[in-house]
């Protein structure tokens, strides 16, 4: 007896095939964008390498970019810094090479100039201080992020409400003295990492010398990897932890920020007000190791560098930040407010920082917890007064 075989028609055959070279190639695009993810990460680390700007800088950070570009071919930020990273070394002919590349691919570090070697705010050179002229202007960025769309990213009781609280005081007339269209606060709804990076910009646009910048930011702080707690990325509504790669591509990276102080606000009075390590708060599986972090030692050294620039960071980049009862805010702003307060705005900032550390190391004390706000300044500069009224009044 002989049986009939059926033969594929030649139809269901391509349908097949098609599905097969559907399948494979979403699989080959997935690989793709995680080694391009990966490749932002890896100039990230390269701009972590420049603080004041010497060519062992330049030499350390290249490497990372020639491992960036070569992760992902079409990371024309990568190969704009790479080009970048050449010139600090007089290599003209590497810098050309790269910057053909970086316009070929794209690269929108380069269409806003970006160059981490150049600060601006340059001290004079071979003086000890910096003269700056009557307060002009003041302007501030206000940010606060307590919901997140990642499952992994728990919601936030008080980050919000402390960017509102903070806010307000900012612009009480008797107080923070600033004027409402000067004050950007981020607190409804999504807060983007494009959005953010937008108004970044519009602080850098608008700050002209003699004006005074505050940024605050109050978020999830997550570390650049599970073996290292050097450098945070600041966590926004859209951030993704998984896969591990597209955590950097989703977030802000606290050089991002560090950049923009560095190279475009030229504010000689600027502070950063930064909460971003909530206590209890992990993302991923490995809650051990992926713990929210302040920012590092190495990150406020780079973020100082140039003319007036302090920073304030919440707690000590190995201690957790307390929120709740009985202030029903962040233990850092509450009395970061409280110490605003206390002379109607106009002490200045490190005598608002000794208040501030004082309160909030004993009121973490009291829950048996330790946590320590830093502080950290240029070398270069007056003092900063965040509630001086403009005009020099």
């Amino acid at each position: 007896m002989r049986v009939a075989r059926t033969v594929p028609s030649a139809g269901l055959l391509t349908v097949v095939l098609v599905a097969f070279l559907s399948v494979g190639g979403a699989e080959a695009q997935e690989r793709d964008q995680e080694q391009c993810n990966l490749s932002k990460d890896l100039v990230v680390q390269a701009l972590e390498r420049v603080k004041t700007g010497t060519k062992q800088e330049a030499e350390d950070g290249l490497q990372l970019l020639k491992h960036a570009t070569e992760t992902c071919i079409s990371n024309g930020d990568a190969w704009y810094y790479r080009s970048v990273f050449e010139k600090q070394r007089g290599q003209p002919a590497n810098v050309q090479y790269a910057l053909d590349k970086a316009k070929r691919f794209g690269s929108e570090a380069m269409d806003q100039g970006a160059n981490p070697f150049h600060l601006a705010t340059e001290p004079a050179a071979g003086t000890s201080t910096t003269s700056i002229g009557p307060l002009a202007e003041k302007w501030a960025l206000v940010v606060g992020i307590s919901k997140f769309q990642d499952k992994h990213l728990p919601h936030l009781n008080f980050a919000s409400k402390d960017a509102k609280d903070f806010s307000n005081l900012l612009l009480d007339p008797n107080i923070g003295r600033f004027r409402a269209s000067n004050v950007h606060t981020l607190t409804e709804g999504e807060v983007t990492a494009k959005q953010l990076k937008i108004e970044l910009n519009w602080l850098a646009r608008n700050a002209q010398p003699n004006d005074l910048v505050v940024i605050f930011v109050s978020s999830h702080g997550t570390p650049r990897n599970r073996d290292t707690a050097e450098v945070n990325y600041i966590a926004t509504t859209d951030t993704e932890t998984e896969p591990e790669d597209n955590l950097y591509a989703t977030s802000i990276p606290m050089v991002g920020i560090s950049d923009v102080v560095r190279e475009r606000i030229r504010a000689q009075r600027t502070v950063i007000l930064l909460d971003t390590c909530h206590s209890g708060a992990a993302v991923g599986r490995d809650t051990a190791a992926l713990k929210d972090r302040s920012a590092s030692d190495e990150a406020l050294d780079r973020m100082r560098q140039g003319v007036g620039r302090a920073i304030v960071t919440s707690s000590s980049p190995e201690e957790q930040s307390y929120e709740g009862k009985p202030y029903d805010n962040g233990y850092f702003t509450h009395f970061l407010v409280e110490a605003l307060r206390k002379n109607k705005g106009n002490d200045n900032i490190e005598q608002v920082y000794a208040s501030l550390k004082q309160n909030v190391s004993k009121a973490a004390g009291s829950i048996q917890r330790k946590q320590t706000p830093v502080f950290s300044k240029s070398a270069h500069g007056e003092e900063i007064v965040i509630g001086a009224a403009p005009g020099g009044k």
